[in-house]
């Protein structure tokens, strides 16, 4: 199972989450992109449909597969201001 950490972190000129470091909007306080990390972290968890998907790799092939709506990563939020 794929696990995945949102780190909350100073960005900005205030504060954001970061997931494999991509960046969240930023938020002008800690508390509020806290917040934010664990609002989408449980939404990550959500189970949903199962849909058909395509995507390409990284030497342009293409790849048809099925994603069971069932899996979804585990999550968790890491707070760097404590």
């Amino acid at each position: 199972m794929t696990h995945v950490t949102y780190k909350v972190v100073r960005h900005d000129d205030g504060w954001a989450y970061t997931v494999d470091g991509v960046y969240s909007e930023p938020f002008p306080t800690h508390a509020e992109a806290l917040a934010a990390a664990r609002r989408a972290a449980a939404e990550q968890r959500i189970p949903g449909r199962s849909e058909a998907i395509e995507w390409e790799d990284e030497k342009g092939r293409w790849h048809s597969e099925t994603a069971r709506g069932t899996d979804r990563p585990e999550t968790d939020v890491q707070d760097t201001d404590k």
